[in-house]
This record gives C-alpha cells, structure tokens and sequence, in this order.
C-alpha cells in the first residue's frame, strides 16, 4: 500500500467577486448591473504529503492556505486539478472519509457556546458512532494529555480562550482521525498554552501516526513540529522540502555571537565577517556558511574569547524574505526553485 496520504496536482481555486465603488448611486445602480472581477486564490498548485508527516503549510494572509484546507477537507469543490486524501477525493464528501480527517480552525468554533464541551463530544460520539468502550477510552487519553480534567463539564462560554482551544482539539479527535488539518490552532493563545498545543500535537503524532498539515503565523509552532515546509505566496508554490534548507538558501549565512575576555575595537573584527553588532566586549558577526567554521578556529586562535555561539538566521527573518520577493542573492522564487538567479 503507497504511503502517499494526500496527493494534490495542479489544484486551482477561482472565486468570482462582486465589486462596486462607495455610494448611494453606486448601491443602486449594482441593483441592476453588477460588476464581477475573478480572484484566483489558489493557481495550480501541486504537492504530496507521506503518512505520518507533520508538514508546516506557510505563506502571508490571503496567501491561499485555509483555501487549500477547505478543498482539501470537503469544504470547497475547486476549480480545476484533483485532489486526493487517504484515497478519496475530498468535495464527494464520502462519510468513510470524513471519519478518518478532522479540520481545526482557531478562529472558528464547533462548540456549543451554552453547554459544557462534554456535551459536545457526547454530540460527537453519536455523529461519528464511536462505540462507547473506544469512545471513552480516547476521551481519557484526550483529557490526560490536554489535562481537561475540571474543564470539559464547564459551559464553553465560561472559559478562557486557551482552554477553549484545547476542548476544540479534544472534539477534533475523539474519532480518532488519521489526518488532521490545522489552521492556526495557536491563534490568540498565551505563549505558555502554545507551548502545550505544539506539545499535544506532537505526542499525538508520535502516539497515532496521524499525518498533520498545519497553517500558523507563530514560527515556533512551525520549528518545533515541522521538518518539512511548503511555502505559497498569492497562489502559487514557492517552497517544498526541509525546513532548514530553505533557510539555507535564502540566507546563506551563520550568525557568530562572540564575548571577549580583552576589548577589541570593532574595526579589527571586520576581518572575520559582516560586523552587525560591537560594543567592545560582545560582537555579532555575520558569516557565508561555508566559511563559518574556518571563521570560528580562527577567532578563537586569534581573540581573547570568553563565550562563542554559532547560530542560524531567525527563520521568521527567512520566512519575511521569502514572502518580501528578495534574499542574499537575488530574487527568492529563482532560489527555491533551484534556479541560479
């Protein structure tokens, strides 16, 4: 059996929207005539996602991402490519494959406001007809590692948004999906409850083997789940592949962080590299990669150092690059094409 789980070719998304200027004529006249324009939110786009992955799915607001979510969750039938997950073809809405994916927004709910969120996933139990042994044995698993206990029998009104993700992600799973699709699932959170949502997705994933596609505007949802990144920008597919790499290629430098035991002026540390950063004692160096080692013997050798770290570029940096068009070397889609700019 392929271990392929999503597979996507050429898929593309129109929308026709209706525009009209400001004003009470303009509001009239649009009674009788209206005006159209085409938006393409999605253009040909083409990937394919192994089980078991967890895939981060990146680009900038209206960059086509909960588009791709939708189509790919049933949502939304699109205009023109095709589409498979787990085998099926997603807009048939076959109800053996909505049993096995589930799609979690962060600014949107499936709870009910007035009721506890138990009530809800007893709702769930019965859409999905989970028998009851299975039922409440996931229940308690859900409960454990999203630590629920003292929650879940509160009205979904009453609690904070944190722990209002955390009931939407228990909902999410309690059939046990073999794919989960995530949008933002992070949105609004504290840092410290995005740090347990990022935690609980990855024990999911290591426990279930569930094949993960997650949208998030926090990078550090992003670099600690994902390896793998595909990266679109209006539409269409700028990026697929590691995570790292990419960085690698937009900015293809290290970061050398030194503390000095003995000052040195600044104008002696350019030498060494790209001098962002000098205040006698500390220095930030930036360096081509290739040459970084090199560049680290030869300060300690020559330097009076008292700490040295090497580091990569902030991958928010990257990712701000690569939607802004521009890099070290040039135009950033040649790049992550493998194209030589």
């Amino acid at each position: 059996m392929s271990d392929t789980v999503i597979q996507v070719n050429n898929l593309r998304k129109v929308y026709r929207v209706h525009e009209r200027p400001a004003g009470f004529w303009s509001s009239l006249r649009s009674l009788f005539r209206r005006q159209f324009r085409q938006v393409e939110a999605v253009k040909g786009i083409t990937f394919s996602i192994e089980r078991g992955e967890v895939v981060g799915f990146l680009g900038p607001n209206g960059a086509g991402k909960t588009t791709t979510l939708k189509i790919l969750s049933g949502l939304l039938h699109p205009t023109d490519g095709t589409a498979t997950v787990l085998g099926h073809t997603p807009w048939y809405r076959r109800h053996d494959y909505l049993r096995q994916i589930s799609l979690v927004m962060g600014n949107r709910s499936q709870l009910h406001w007035d009721i506890p969120a138990m009530d809800s996933f007893l709702v769930n139990q019965v859409i999905y007809n989970i028998p009851e042994k299975e039922f409440q044995e996931t229940l308690r698993q859900l409960v454990e590692l999203l630590d629920l206990e003292g929650v879940i029998r509160k009205p979904i009104r009453n609690l904070s948004l944190g722990e209002r993700m955390k009931c939407e992600l228990a909902a999410s799973l309690l059939h046990r999906p073999h794919v989960l699709f995530l949008d933002e699932p992070t949105l609004g959170v504290d840092v410290t409850m995005q740090s347990r949502i990022r935690r609980f997705i990855a024990d999911y994933n290591r426990l279930t083997g569930a094949t993960v596609l997650l949208t998030s505007h926090y990078m550090a949802d992003v670099t600690a789940l994902c390896k793998r990144v595909i990266v679109i920008h209006h539409g269409s597919l700028l990026y697929d592949g590691d995570l790292q790499t990419l960085g690698e290629r937009v900015l293809p430098y290290k970061v050398i962080r030194v503390d000095l035991s003995t000052p040195v002026a600044c104008a002696d540390l350019e030498p060494y590299g790209d001098v962002m950063e000098c205040s006698g004692l500390k220095a930030v160096l930036r360096v081509p990669r290739c040459v970084a080692p090199d560049t680290v013997a030869t300060i300690l050798k020559r330097l009076s150092v008292a700490d040295l770290s090497v580091e990569d570029p902030p991958i928010e940096e990257v990712i701000d690059l690569v939607f802004a068009g521009k890099g070290d070397h040039g135009a950033v889609p040649m790049l992550l094409s493998g194209g030589s700019p």
